[in-house]
Protein backbone atom coordinates (compact mmCIF):
# COMPACT_ATOMS: atom_id res chain seq x y z
CA UNK A 1 0.00 0.00 0.00
CA UNK A 2 1.54 3.07 -1.01
CA UNK A 3 0.77 7.16 -0.68
CA UNK A 4 -0.89 7.12 -3.83
CA UNK A 5 -3.18 4.13 -2.90
CA UNK A 6 -3.80 5.53 0.68
CA UNK A 7 -5.05 8.74 -0.66
CA UNK A 8 -7.50 6.81 -3.25
CA UNK A 9 -8.74 4.58 -0.33
CA UNK A 10 -9.40 7.29 2.23
CA UNK A 11 -11.62 9.99 3.14
CA UNK A 12 -8.88 13.28 2.28
CA UNK A 13 -9.67 12.41 -1.01
CA UNK A 14 -13.09 13.57 -0.91
CA UNK A 15 -12.66 16.12 1.68
CA UNK A 16 -9.24 18.00 0.65
CA UNK A 17 -11.50 21.08 -0.15
CA UNK A 18 -12.11 21.33 3.53
CA UNK A 19 -8.94 20.40 4.97
CA UNK A 20 -6.75 22.95 6.61
CA UNK A 21 -3.46 23.05 4.44
CA UNK A 22 -1.64 22.24 8.13
CA UNK A 23 -3.54 19.27 8.67
CA UNK A 24 -1.92 17.72 5.70
CA UNK A 25 2.10 19.00 7.11
CA UNK A 26 1.68 17.88 10.59
CA UNK A 27 0.39 14.64 8.79
CA UNK A 28 3.42 13.93 7.15
CA UNK A 29 5.71 14.93 10.35
CA UNK A 30 8.20 12.75 12.13
CA UNK A 31 7.78 11.34 15.08
CA UNK A 32 9.43 14.23 17.74
CA UNK A 33 13.31 13.42 18.44
CA UNK A 34 16.10 15.56 20.31
CA UNK A 35 16.46 18.42 18.10
CA UNK A 36 17.67 21.96 19.32
CA UNK A 37 15.52 24.34 20.35
CA UNK A 38 16.26 28.42 20.23
CA UNK A 39 13.97 30.32 22.47
CA UNK A 40 14.09 34.26 21.34
CA UNK A 41 13.06 36.90 23.66
CA UNK A 42 12.90 40.37 22.33
CA UNK A 43 13.70 43.43 24.83
CA UNK A 44 11.21 46.03 22.96
CA UNK A 45 12.09 49.67 23.39
CA UNK A 46 15.62 49.54 23.20
CA UNK A 47 17.44 48.14 26.47
CA UNK A 48 20.02 50.12 28.43
CA UNK A 49 23.14 47.71 27.69
CA UNK A 50 25.35 49.49 30.09
CA UNK A 51 23.08 49.36 33.09
CA UNK A 52 22.51 45.46 32.30
CA UNK A 53 26.59 44.52 31.37
CA UNK A 54 28.49 47.02 33.91
CA UNK A 55 31.86 47.97 33.22
CA UNK A 56 31.77 48.73 37.70
CA UNK A 57 35.89 49.07 37.76
CA UNK A 58 35.33 52.36 35.22
CA UNK A 59 35.43 55.64 36.64
CA UNK A 60 34.37 56.97 33.40
CA UNK A 61 30.84 55.12 34.23
CA UNK A 62 30.46 56.61 37.32
CA UNK A 63 30.97 59.86 35.94
CA UNK A 64 28.45 59.53 33.20
CA UNK A 65 25.65 57.87 35.33
CA UNK A 66 25.51 59.93 38.40
CA UNK A 67 22.57 58.84 39.81
CA UNK A 68 21.50 55.73 37.11
CA UNK A 69 24.98 53.84 38.58
CA UNK A 70 24.89 50.48 39.77
CA UNK A 71 27.40 50.68 42.60
CA UNK A 72 30.61 47.88 41.95
CA UNK A 73 28.85 46.20 45.95
CA UNK A 74 25.60 45.36 44.07
CA UNK A 75 26.90 44.50 40.73
CA UNK A 76 26.92 40.86 40.06
CA UNK A 77 30.90 39.98 39.11
CA UNK A 78 31.74 38.11 36.00
CA UNK A 79 35.42 39.19 35.56
CA UNK A 80 37.09 41.74 37.30
CA UNK A 81 36.26 44.38 34.72
CA UNK A 82 32.31 43.88 34.26
CA UNK A 83 29.46 42.78 36.27
CA UNK A 84 25.36 41.93 35.41
CA UNK A 85 22.50 44.30 37.21
CA UNK A 86 21.66 42.98 40.28
CA UNK A 87 17.86 41.68 39.61
CA UNK A 88 20.40 39.19 37.57
CA UNK A 89 20.61 36.57 40.14
CA UNK A 90 19.63 33.91 38.44
CA UNK A 91 22.09 34.34 34.73
CA UNK A 92 25.04 35.01 37.78
CA UNK A 93 23.96 31.63 38.70
CA UNK A 94 23.77 29.93 35.50
CA UNK A 95 27.20 32.39 34.43
CA UNK A 96 28.94 30.67 37.50
CA UNK A 97 27.86 27.00 35.82
CA UNK A 98 29.28 28.01 32.12
CA UNK A 99 25.97 28.62 31.08
CA UNK A 100 25.55 31.82 30.05
CA UNK A 101 27.55 34.03 27.59
CA UNK A 102 27.21 37.64 27.64
CA UNK A 103 27.87 39.18 23.92
CA UNK A 104 29.23 42.53 24.52
CA UNK A 105 29.20 45.36 21.85
CA UNK A 106 26.61 44.44 19.64
CA UNK A 107 25.26 46.30 16.77
CA UNK A 108 25.49 46.78 12.73
CA UNK A 109 26.89 49.63 10.75
CA UNK A 110 25.70 53.05 10.40
CA UNK A 111 22.64 52.56 13.03
CA UNK A 112 19.64 54.11 13.37
CA UNK A 113 18.08 55.42 16.83
CA UNK A 114 14.09 54.62 15.27
CA UNK A 115 12.65 52.51 17.19
CA UNK A 116 10.71 50.82 14.21
CA UNK A 117 13.84 51.08 11.35
CA UNK A 118 16.33 49.57 14.00
CA UNK A 119 13.58 46.73 15.06
CA UNK A 120 13.35 46.38 11.30
CA UNK A 121 16.99 45.37 10.54
CA UNK A 122 17.05 42.99 13.58
CA UNK A 123 13.99 41.13 12.67
CA UNK A 124 15.03 40.59 9.14
CA UNK A 125 18.71 40.07 9.35
CA UNK A 126 19.51 42.92 7.24
CA UNK A 127 20.64 46.32 7.70
CA UNK A 128 19.97 48.23 4.40
CA UNK A 129 17.94 51.38 4.86
CA UNK A 130 14.56 49.44 3.33
CA UNK A 131 14.54 46.06 4.64
CA UNK A 132 12.34 43.04 2.48
CA UNK A 133 9.91 42.55 5.12
CA UNK A 134 10.68 38.99 5.41
CA UNK A 135 12.13 37.86 8.94
CA UNK A 136 14.71 35.66 9.54
CA UNK A 137 13.36 33.35 11.21
CA UNK A 138 10.44 33.10 8.66
CA UNK A 139 13.49 32.08 5.57
CA UNK A 140 14.41 29.65 8.31
CA UNK A 141 11.37 27.41 8.36
CA UNK A 142 12.68 25.69 5.11
CA UNK A 143 15.49 24.00 6.36
CA UNK A 144 13.35 24.03 10.21
CA UNK A 145 10.66 21.95 8.61
CA UNK A 146 13.21 19.29 6.94
CA UNK A 147 13.78 18.58 10.89
CA UNK A 148 12.59 14.99 12.23
CA UNK A 149 10.75 17.22 14.68
CA UNK A 150 8.43 18.28 12.23
CA UNK A 151 4.91 19.73 13.47
CA UNK A 152 5.21 23.83 13.77
CA UNK A 153 8.81 24.97 13.08
CA UNK A 154 8.25 28.83 14.58
CA UNK A 155 5.86 29.27 16.96
CA UNK A 156 5.07 33.22 18.76
CA UNK A 157 3.83 33.52 22.08
CA UNK A 158 2.10 36.48 22.75
CA UNK A 159 -0.93 38.82 22.60
CA UNK A 160 1.04 41.36 20.06
CA UNK A 161 0.83 40.98 16.44
CA UNK A 162 3.00 38.59 14.72
CA UNK A 163 6.89 39.98 14.80
CA UNK A 164 8.21 40.66 11.17
CA UNK A 165 11.11 38.18 12.62
CA UNK A 166 8.45 35.45 11.83
CA UNK A 167 6.51 36.84 9.27
CA UNK A 168 7.34 36.12 5.13
CA UNK A 169 6.53 32.66 5.09
CA UNK A 170 3.28 31.15 4.12
CA UNK A 171 3.49 27.93 6.70
CA UNK A 172 5.33 26.68 9.76
CA UNK A 173 4.64 29.64 12.22
CA UNK A 174 1.41 30.35 14.38
CA UNK A 175 0.88 32.52 17.64
CA UNK A 176 0.25 31.28 20.90
CA UNK A 177 -2.07 33.85 22.88
CA UNK A 178 -2.18 32.38 26.27
CA UNK A 179 -5.23 34.83 27.05
CA UNK A 180 -7.63 32.94 24.70
CA UNK A 181 -8.69 29.05 24.73
CA UNK A 182 -6.81 26.96 22.05
CA UNK A 183 -8.90 24.85 20.03
CA UNK A 184 -8.03 22.81 16.98
CA UNK A 185 -10.90 23.84 14.64
CA UNK A 186 -12.19 20.77 12.31
CA UNK A 187 -15.50 23.10 11.49
CA UNK A 188 -19.18 24.03 13.31
CA UNK A 189 -19.49 21.70 16.22
CA UNK A 190 -21.78 18.77 14.79
CA UNK A 191 -21.83 20.40 10.90
CA UNK A 192 -20.61 17.75 8.05
CA UNK A 193 -17.19 19.91 7.74
CA UNK A 194 -16.34 18.86 10.79
CA UNK A 195 -17.49 15.07 10.56
CA UNK A 196 -15.48 14.57 7.43
CA UNK A 197 -12.36 16.04 8.97
CA UNK A 198 -12.53 14.13 12.14
CA UNK A 199 -12.68 11.31 9.86
CA UNK A 200 -10.03 11.90 7.78
CA UNK A 201 -7.62 12.07 10.86
CA UNK A 202 -8.68 8.47 12.46
CA UNK A 203 -8.05 7.69 8.53
CA UNK A 204 -4.77 9.56 8.76
CA UNK A 205 -3.22 8.55 12.30
CA UNK A 206 -4.88 4.45 12.02
CA UNK A 207 -3.36 3.67 8.41
CA UNK A 208 -1.31 0.91 7.64
CA UNK A 209 0.87 -1.34 7.17
CA UNK A 210 3.23 -0.93 9.48
CA UNK A 211 6.07 -2.55 7.71
CA UNK A 212 5.51 -0.16 4.24
CA UNK A 213 8.42 2.16 4.30
CA UNK A 214 6.81 4.50 1.42
CA UNK A 215 3.81 5.12 3.58
CA UNK A 216 5.25 4.93 6.79
CA UNK A 217 6.66 8.47 6.58
CA UNK A 218 3.28 10.02 5.67
CA UNK A 219 1.79 8.20 8.13
CA UNK A 220 3.37 6.98 10.94
CA UNK A 221 6.27 8.22 12.04
CA UNK A 222 5.05 11.10 14.61
CA UNK A 223 4.51 10.13 17.84
CA UNK A 224 1.35 12.21 18.29
CA UNK A 225 -0.19 12.47 14.98
CA UNK A 226 -1.97 15.48 13.88
CA UNK A 227 -5.13 15.57 15.75
CA UNK A 228 -3.06 14.10 19.02
CA UNK A 229 -1.00 16.36 18.60
CA UNK A 230 -3.15 19.78 18.79
CA UNK A 231 -5.18 17.70 21.73
CA UNK A 232 -1.43 17.72 23.60
CA UNK A 233 -0.88 21.31 22.91
CA UNK A 234 -4.61 22.15 23.85
CA UNK A 235 -3.89 19.73 27.40
CA UNK A 236 -0.45 21.48 27.97
CA UNK A 237 -2.48 24.93 27.37
CA UNK A 238 -4.66 23.99 30.12
CA UNK A 239 -2.35 22.34 32.46
CA UNK A 240 -0.16 25.75 32.33
CA UNK A 241 -3.91 28.08 32.80
CA UNK A 242 -4.55 25.47 35.64
CA UNK A 243 -1.55 25.88 37.67
CA UNK A 244 -1.12 29.79 36.69
CA UNK A 245 -4.46 30.41 38.62
CA UNK A 246 -3.66 27.75 41.34
CA UNK A 247 -0.02 29.60 41.38
CA UNK A 248 -1.03 33.59 40.90
CA UNK A 249 0.88 33.78 37.83
CA UNK A 250 -0.50 36.44 35.81
CA UNK A 251 -0.92 35.82 32.33
CA UNK A 252 0.53 37.61 29.26
CA UNK A 253 3.75 38.05 31.82
CA UNK A 254 7.24 36.79 30.56
CA UNK A 255 7.30 34.15 33.28
CA UNK A 256 3.90 32.87 31.91
CA UNK A 257 5.23 32.67 28.58
CA UNK A 258 8.18 30.86 29.37
CA UNK A 259 6.73 28.48 31.72
CA UNK A 260 4.10 27.93 28.20
CA UNK A 261 7.41 27.69 26.35
CA UNK A 262 9.03 24.74 28.76
CA UNK A 263 6.33 22.57 29.09
CA UNK A 264 5.54 22.39 25.08
CA UNK A 265 9.63 21.62 24.83
CA UNK A 266 9.45 18.97 27.54
CA UNK A 267 6.34 17.20 25.62
CA UNK A 268 8.04 17.14 22.96
CA UNK A 269 5.57 19.18 20.44
CA UNK A 270 8.37 19.69 17.96
CA UNK A 271 8.42 23.64 17.47
CA UNK A 272 12.66 24.53 16.46
CA UNK A 273 12.24 28.29 17.74
CA UNK A 274 10.20 30.16 20.24
CA UNK A 275 9.64 33.84 20.08
CA UNK A 276 8.72 35.90 23.11
CA UNK A 277 8.91 39.50 23.48
CA UNK A 278 8.65 42.05 26.93
CA UNK A 279 7.90 45.83 26.28
CA UNK A 280 8.68 48.50 28.58
CA UNK A 281 12.15 49.47 28.05
CA UNK A 282 12.38 53.01 26.35
CA UNK A 283 13.48 54.37 29.45
CA UNK A 284 13.54 58.07 28.72
CA UNK A 285 12.70 59.00 32.70
CA UNK A 286 12.98 57.62 35.96
CA UNK A 287 13.99 55.06 34.67
CA UNK A 288 16.04 52.80 37.63
CA UNK A 289 13.50 51.27 39.13
CA UNK A 290 11.41 50.36 35.74
CA UNK A 291 14.75 48.68 34.30
CA UNK A 292 15.38 46.81 37.45
CA UNK A 293 11.69 45.41 37.82
CA UNK A 294 11.79 44.32 33.89
CA UNK A 295 15.64 42.85 34.78
CA UNK A 296 14.29 40.78 37.15
CA UNK A 297 10.91 39.34 34.68
CA UNK A 298 13.76 38.36 32.69
CA UNK A 299 15.83 36.53 35.10
CA UNK A 300 12.64 34.99 36.54
CA UNK A 301 11.49 34.14 32.99
CA UNK A 302 14.73 32.17 31.91
CA UNK A 303 15.05 30.24 35.19
CA UNK A 304 11.51 29.41 35.08
CA UNK A 305 11.73 27.53 31.40
CA UNK A 306 15.30 25.90 32.42
CA UNK A 307 14.08 24.82 35.81
CA UNK A 308 11.42 22.78 33.66
CA UNK A 309 13.35 21.94 31.17
CA UNK A 310 16.07 20.12 33.84
CA UNK A 311 14.82 17.14 35.45
CA UNK A 312 14.36 15.41 31.35
CA UNK A 313 17.58 17.16 30.12
CA UNK A 314 15.86 18.77 27.42
CA UNK A 315 17.72 22.04 28.94
CA UNK A 316 21.00 20.61 26.91
CA UNK A 317 19.40 21.26 23.64
CA UNK A 318 18.00 24.31 24.25
CA UNK A 319 19.22 27.72 24.07
CA UNK A 320 17.90 31.30 25.00
CA UNK A 321 18.53 34.51 23.44
CA UNK A 322 18.11 37.79 24.50
CA UNK A 323 18.22 41.40 21.92
CA UNK A 324 17.09 44.60 21.78
CA UNK A 325 16.91 47.13 19.05
CA UNK A 326 19.67 49.16 19.96
CA UNK A 327 21.03 50.00 23.55
CA UNK A 328 20.95 53.80 25.54
CA UNK A 329 23.09 56.91 25.20
CA UNK A 330 26.10 56.55 27.35
CA UNK A 331 25.10 59.56 29.76
CA UNK A 332 22.14 59.30 31.44
CA UNK A 333 19.74 62.40 30.58
CA UNK A 334 18.18 64.97 33.03
CA UNK A 335 15.26 63.09 34.02
CA UNK A 336 17.21 60.61 35.35
CA UNK A 337 16.33 58.37 32.48
CA UNK A 338 18.52 57.44 29.09
CA UNK A 339 17.67 57.98 25.53
CA UNK A 340 17.99 56.18 22.34
CA UNK A 341 21.57 54.90 21.68
CA UNK A 342 23.41 51.81 19.49
CA UNK A 343 25.81 49.80 20.61
CA UNK A 344 24.58 47.10 23.53
CA UNK A 345 25.06 43.60 24.20
CA UNK A 346 22.74 40.30 24.09
CA UNK A 347 22.47 36.55 26.36
CA UNK A 348 22.70 33.48 25.47
CA UNK A 349 21.60 31.39 28.33
CA UNK A 350 21.71 27.16 28.32
CA UNK A 351 24.29 24.51 28.77
CA UNK A 352 25.11 24.29 25.00
CA UNK A 353 27.08 28.19 25.50
CA UNK A 354 30.58 28.54 26.05
CA UNK A 355 30.01 30.25 28.70
CA UNK A 356 31.45 34.22 30.22
CA UNK A 357 31.77 37.41 28.44
CA UNK A 358 32.32 37.56 24.65
CA UNK A 359 34.28 40.20 23.59
CA UNK A 360 35.61 43.85 25.31
CA UNK A 361 32.85 46.21 26.78
CA UNK A 362 33.03 49.08 24.47
CA UNK A 363 35.00 52.28 25.37
CA UNK A 364 33.33 54.84 27.62
CA UNK A 365 35.60 57.72 26.23
CA UNK A 366 35.74 57.07 22.56
CA UNK A 367 32.12 57.05 21.55
CA UNK A 368 30.41 58.40 18.00
CA UNK A 369 27.95 60.38 19.17
CA UNK A 370 27.45 60.04 22.95
CA UNK A 371 26.86 56.04 21.98
CA UNK A 372 29.07 53.03 22.91
CA UNK A 373 30.28 51.76 19.32
CA UNK A 374 30.07 48.00 18.50
CA UNK A 375 32.30 45.68 17.60
CA UNK A 376 30.32 42.61 16.64
CA UNK A 377 27.76 42.76 13.65
CA UNK A 378 24.58 40.60 14.94
CA UNK A 379 24.13 39.04 12.05
CA UNK A 380 28.10 37.15 13.18
CA UNK A 381 25.54 36.03 16.19
CA UNK A 382 22.55 34.86 14.36
CA UNK A 383 24.94 32.99 11.56
CA UNK A 384 26.61 31.44 14.26
CA UNK A 385 22.87 30.11 15.75
CA UNK A 386 21.62 29.19 12.22
CA UNK A 387 24.77 27.28 10.79
CA UNK A 388 25.85 25.43 14.30
CA UNK A 389 22.62 25.01 16.43
CA UNK A 390 19.60 25.45 14.02
CA UNK A 391 21.67 23.37 11.05
CA UNK A 392 20.02 25.88 8.55
CA UNK A 393 21.87 27.41 5.73
CA UNK A 394 22.93 31.07 7.49
CA UNK A 395 23.96 31.83 3.71
CA UNK A 396 20.08 31.88 2.48
CA UNK A 397 18.55 33.52 5.28
CA UNK A 398 21.12 36.51 5.16
CA UNK A 399 22.31 36.72 2.02
CA UNK A 400 26.30 36.61 2.78
CA UNK A 401 28.43 34.21 5.04
CA UNK A 402 29.40 35.91 8.34
CA UNK A 403 32.03 34.53 10.63
CA UNK A 404 30.67 32.55 13.31
CA UNK A 405 31.54 33.19 16.74
CA UNK A 406 33.05 31.00 19.81
CA UNK A 407 29.79 30.95 21.16
CA UNK A 408 28.60 27.00 21.62
CA UNK A 409 29.91 24.30 22.75
CA UNK A 410 30.84 20.90 20.10
CA UNK A 411 27.77 19.28 20.40
CA UNK A 412 28.30 15.44 20.64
Amino acid sequence: MNRRDFLKRSSLLATAPLVPAFIERTARAAEPEKDTVLVVIELTGGNDGLNTVIPYKDADYYKLRPTLGQQANVVLKLNDAVGLHPSLAGLKAMHDQGQLSVVQGVGYPNPDRSHFESMDRWQCGEISAKVSGNGWLAKSVPDLAKSKGGGVPVVHVGTEKLPMACRGTTQGVFTLNQEQPFELKLGLPGSAEEDARKKLLADVAGAGPADSQELLPFVQRRHLQTYAAFEKLKKVMKESEAERLTGGMVAGTLYAKADLVGRLISQGFGTRVFYLAIDGFDTHSNQAQPHAALMQQIDQAVSVLFNRLRPNGDDKRTLVMTFSEFGRRAAENGSRGTDHGSGSNLFLAGPGVTGGPVGSHPSLTDLTDGDLKYHTDFRRVYATLLDQWLNVDSKTVLGEKFEHMDLLKKRA
